[in-house]
């Protein structure tokens, strides 16, 4: 998630001009941007349980509001997003951009996701920073680093549907939604031997993950900003602001409800236990209201996120692609002529064995300037500076 902030630049900068867009137009607009077909059905399809399971409205609000939450207690993702973030000072275009890209490698065509892939890979490259904690360096390519947001991704979105939608997957329906997470994991670097085929394997990957986690100043201030899911909305009539803000405060406790009382505690992020059964009827209604048509989806996605429309919009409408045809990932670089991921990283991977800061020294005294800056700058909503880097390329 991929970090949750680098993605924001992998798609057109036309979506700055969307945020200041009005609702009435937003919603107006995200009709006409929704019909335009695809090329093909990518590497999904109507038949899959990913597309079941992602296009229900949990998936757009609080399973993806929870995965970005979790995500950042991983301590060398949040080294990247903290020195090139973009979470703070243009919270909305963050969320808008990031939410279409993971919408691009499960719903768009093909050749769709073979450019979101090798543009994301360029951009990562360029992110690289070093973790002040650590004294490493993070590179937002590296494999396992991808592997990690890319499960707390498959797994925030299916167990929010559990929790706030449907309920659980049969047996089968399960299996295969795991083995489509292995699908969608080459769309990055991962290595796809080590994505977990199951809810077990899920279970022991975040056992085996959990001494690795940690949580600084930085990380809990990220997973409280997060969680406010008003960072979502364009602006509303001041009629509509009421609404709004309920439903900001429904996401944020739904999200918190989902936690992990372990992940709570590092993230510094609790309520009330008795909200944790008060949140679920409320959730569950208010996305079956919502899920009960694909206009009405396509018009809350338009309000939540205008350019994921135009990717996810025909699939939640019914409209059938120029040609019925699921490929694979492999097929699907090879047609469009694009390195996979992996490739790639053979370019444009750095050298991780680096050590900055050996364990206790203090930062230089530039770039303990420049990470003073970021917080004076982030705290007055101003913009974010670029932390220096130090990364020598393998």
């Amino acid at each position: 998630m991929i970090t949750a902030d680098d993605e924001t630049r992998t798609l057109p900068q036309g979506g700055a001009r969307a945020q200041s867009t009005g609702l009435l137009e937003l919603i107006l607009r995200a009709g006409s941007s929704a019909e335009k077909p695809m090329e093909d059905y990518g590497w999904f399809g109507p038949d899959s349980v990913a597309w079941r399971v992602w296009s229900y409205p949990t998936a757009l609000t609080v399973g993806f509001s929870r995965a970005v939450v979790v995500e950042e207690l991983d301590p060398f993702l949040i080294a990247p997003v903290k020195s090139t973030s973009k979470i703070y000072s243009q919270p909305r275009v963050r969320y808008d951009r990031t939410l279409r890209y993971f919408a691009t490698y499960l719903f768009a065509d093909s050749r769709s996701v073979a450019k979101a892939a090798e543009v994301l890979m360029k951009v990562h490259a360029a992110a690289a920073s070093s973790d002040p904690v650590s004294g490493l360096i993070s590179d937002p390519n590296n494999p396992d680093q991808q592997l990690w947001i890319h499960i707390t991704a498959w797994h925030s979105i299916l167990y929010t549907y559990e929790m706030f939608g449907p309920g659980k997957l049969s047996a089968a329906d399960e299996e295969r939604y795991w083995q489509e997470c292995a699908i969608a994991a080459q769309a990055q670097t991962i290595d796809v031997e080590k994505v977990p085929r199951s809810r077990e394997e899920v279970r022991d990957y975040f056992t085996r993950m959990r001494p690795r986690l940690a949580a600084s100043e930085a990380t809990q201030e990220a997973m409280n900003h997060l969680m406010h899911a008003e960072v979502m909305f364009p602006p509303v009539p001041p009629l509509l602001k009421p609404g709004f803000r309920l439903f900001a405060w429904l996401i944020r406790h739904g999200v918190i409800a989902s936690l992990p009382h372990w992940q709570r505690d590092l993230g510094n992020v609790n309520h009330p236990r008795p909200l944790d059964m008060m949140i679920r009827p409320a959730l569950r209604g208010a996305f079956a209201a919502a899920n009960i048509s694909p206009w009405v989806k396509v018009r809350l996605l338009g309000i939540l996120s205008p350019l994921t429309v135009p990717v996810a919009g025909p699939m939640l409408l019914g409209i059938k692609p120029r040609s019925e045809e699921v490929l694979t990932p492999a097929e699907t670089f090879a047609r469009h002529g694009v390195p996979t991921p992996r490739e790639l990283y053979e370019q444009l991977s750095h050298d991780q064995s680096i050590v900055k800061y050996t364990p206790s020294a203090p930062l230089s005294a530039e770039d303990a300037a420049i990470w003073a800056v970021y917080r004076s700058r982030r705290r007055a909503g101003g913009a974010v500076p670029v932390a220096s880097q130090t990364c020598s390329r393998a």
